[in-house]
């Protein structure tokens, strides 16, 4: 066995079991905003007959959903619903507000939405994926502190940050497995919420962390180095994404919303495709960073529109096998209690708000 590297004391295992409970729905995640511009002009024809109220759980991702959420887009195109907003620090949070009854939509990665479509959680949670906001690459990594380490196999014994049911632990647990190392024997995986990764990073708690932007760049400046990303793992064969997902009771009786959600949405991936420059003046706001950083991690990350997303290739078809072969691996893991049939992950993908969209 190699040397290990920095070992946590006692007192992080207590630090980082306080963040799991927060992180399980405290007062800082759960308040409510609105979109920065409310004056926006909606893009499309607005629909003033949804008078529905929506509860949307949103993460501070460089996608289209911190445009939509920054421009006030959904607000403009349904000025008579009721709309608001609950910041997430990861999927793993956004479950949880499904679970609590908190939220109607909420973003969140293609591993929880695995997790919300598998045993036990389907148990207490009824979702589907109606959206691909974006699919990970380089803007999901391993960042270590060590330059010494030039092999995944070289953390034996190291402490690993990333927050736990999130697209990151998924391609962190099978970087792992496949670099050889059991996650729950060679190496100490602690979960910790992105915001708090700086300071574990800088009190050399962790010696690396598999997370996303804006932190990853934050650790990138404060000496770390990317070890692999979630580009490779894809590459491996085992896809992320960060997706938009619905309760199902209430996406049955919100068409008309979901309709023009998905409208605005794509719109967005528009802007950030055709003028990254004016989209990531709204991601700058979401992520607290300057344009220019803003517009440089729309690289890590591929962007869908409407037509495409609906197509075989991810909402229309493939999207649910590469969540049943996620629920395969979690399984292995032990992370869920059972792998259902494909036909179980079918139900959970409804391409319909992009289909129209996209029409």
């Amino acid at each position: 066995m190699k040397t290990p590297l920095t070992r946590s004391a006692a007192a992080l295992g207590a630090v980082a079991l306080s963040l799991s409970l927060a992180a399980c729905g405290g007062d800082s995640g759960t308040s409510a905003d609105a979109g920065t511009a409310p004056d926006t002009e909606c893009p499309v024809e607005p629909d003033e007959s949804v008078t529905s109220s929506a509860r949307i759980a949103w993460q501070a991702i460089p996608n289209g959903d911190v445009v939509v959420k920054d421009l006030g887009l959904l607000e403009a195109c349904l000025p008579n619903a009721d709309i608001s907003w609950v910041q997430a620090a990861s999927g793993g949070d956004v479950i949880t507000y499904y679970g609590a009854g908190d939220i109607d939509l909420g973003l969140m990665g293609s591993a929880p939405a695995t997790r919300a479509s598998s045993a036990p959680t389907m148990r207490d949670v009824d979702l589907e994926v109606i959206w691909v906001h974006d699919v990970i690459g380089d803007a999901e990594s391993l960042i270590v502190k060590d330059p010494a380490v030039t092999d995944v196999a070289d953390l034996e014994g190291a402490t690993i940050a990333t927050p736990f049911s999130s697209t990151a632990h998924y391609s962190l647990l099978q970087a792992l497995t496949d670099a050889g190392l059991d996650p729950a024997k060679d190496v100490k995986v602690i979960n910790l919420d992105p915001e708090k990764m700086p300071a574990a990073w800088q009190g050399d708690q962790v010696d690396a962390a598999w997370v996303w932007d804006p932190v990853q760049s934050q650790l990138l400046e404060d000496g770390g180095t990317r070890l692999i990303s979630s580009a490779d793992t894809a590459e491996a064969g085992r896809p992320t994404f960060d997706v938009g997902t619905v309760d199902r009771a209430w996406a049955a009786d919100n068409e008309d919303f979901l309709t023009m959600w998905a409208r605005v949405q794509d719109h967005a991936v528009g802007l950030i495709r055709d003028d990254p420059t004016s989209a990531a003046d709204s991601v700058a706001v979401a992520l607290g960073i300057d344009p220019e950083a803003a517009e440089a991690q729309f690289a890590g990350l591929g962007f869908l529109r409407a037509e495409e997303q609906a197509s075989a290739d991810y909402l229309g078809g493939k999207l649910a096998r590469d969540l049943r072969t996620t629920a395969e691996f979690l399984f292995e893991q032990g992370e869920i209690d059972a792998v259902g049939p494909q036909s179980q992950y079918d139900e959970h993908v409804d391409a319909g708000p992009a289909s129209r969209a996209g029409q």
